[in-house]
């Protein structure tokens, strides 16, 4: 589940809890920066900042944050004795913010409501947090949303500056600290909407679909058998569609620079006939399964309708990681791999 799908439910169950998340990071220190925890109030967690010594003193932090009901920011050298004595065996520096969402404050449920709304729509928007200074406690717990067109929280002349700042930027912002005078705001850019369109549902989609959703795409099955394409076999699938055929895929789905597709129906000419359409596509991933023999084939055919090189160039084919996979949770382990990769990549 997604963090923030965690944190409307708890708030909308009426269970305050602390958030905790990665303000800024140096070094070799773990996760990113942006990523969250929630430490819940019997100190179980949902997610991770990391894991070790390091998270554990950073849920230990929370018993203040729950006791006094505010956030802390807190920083931690891991490069020198503190490195050591949490357990870590590289170096880096952290601070993390650790805030207390009340589940009676009406106002915080409407803006991660608005958050859970955005994010089932696939809207890009920015959340902005008011924060306080290293190891101050700060009771305010402001906070404001920034789409491309609107915005949701209360007004003042200095988020009207960082709003500004943000809507210049948009597409390219980065989770950061944005000081303005004796204030703090983390501005986190949530445009991650990425998500994976299986096409076909058989035996190695099944796998293929657990996996994805564990590692946080959206999951969307398609396939024109009822039979196969169903709540029942894709518990854990976002959407599953029954489709007429393969040949006007682009009426049931949207494809953009957050997709990524996954080929593997049951013949040659299925994935020859959903290839030739994503091509059309600025999908940031193409795969499709098969052998060497099969994908020449496929590509023979495409390039005889007018496809280049270059088109399917853009095509892992054979899918995956070469790891040798042989079954079906193999195949998709191998799969799911690559979309990681294709995710996580620096790119030049």
């Amino acid at each position: 589940m997604d963090i923030y799908d965690s944190i409307y439910n708890l708030l909308k169950n009426k269970e305050s809890f602390c958030l905790a998340t990665i303000l800024y990071k140096e070094g070799s220190a773990p996760r990113e920066e942006g990523t969250k925890m929630i430490i819940k109030k019997d100190f179980s967690i949902i997610g991770t900042i990391g894991g070790g010594l390091f998270e554990a003193s950073t849920i230990k932090l929370s018993k203040d944050v729950f006791e006094k009901k505010c956030s802390i920011v807190k920083y931690f050298n891991l490069s020198n004795k503190d490195s050591s004595f949490l357990g870590m065996v590289c170096g880096g520096k952290l601070k993390v913010l650790v805030e207390y969402l009340d589940a009676e404050n009406e106002k915080i449920i409407e803006m991660y409501k608005n958050i859970w709304n955005f994010k089932e729509q696939s809207i890009d928007f920015v959340l902005i947090t008011k924060i306080g200074h290293t190891g101050i406690e700060n009771y305010d717990n402001e906070k404001w949303i920034c789409t491309e067109t609107s915005f949701y929280g209360n007004e003042n002349d200095e988020i009207q500056l960082i709003l500004k700042n943000v809507r210049e930027n948009f597409k390219n912002v980065k989770t950061s600290v944005f000081k303005l005078g004796e204030d703090k705001y983390l501005v986190e850019p949530v445009l991650n909407h990425e998500t994976v369109y299986i096409f076909g549902a058989g035996h190695v989609s099944q796998k293929l679909a657990q996996l994805t959703k564990m590692v946080e795409f959206k999951t969307v099955v398609l396939d024109d058998r009822i039979e196969f394409a169903n709540k029942q076999r894709f518990k854990n699938a976002d959407e599953v569609k029954v489709i007429h055929d393969f040949n006007n895929i682009l009426n049931y789905i949207k494809i953009d620079k957050q997709s990524y597709i996954v080929i593997v129906t049951r013949g040659h000419a299925f994935d020859k006939e959903v290839l030739s359409q994503v091509l059309r596509t600025n999908a940031k991933y193409i795969g499709m399964i098969g052998s060497r023999t099969k994908t020449n084939y496929v590509y023979k055919k495409l390039m005889d309708e007018g496809y280049t090189k270059e088109d399917l160039a853009r095509v892992h084919a054979p899918i995956g990681l070469q790891i040798h996979a042989d079954t079906p949770e193999e195949i998709a382990i191998s799969i799911v791999s690559e979309l990681i990769k294709e995710r996580r990549e620096p790119k030049k």
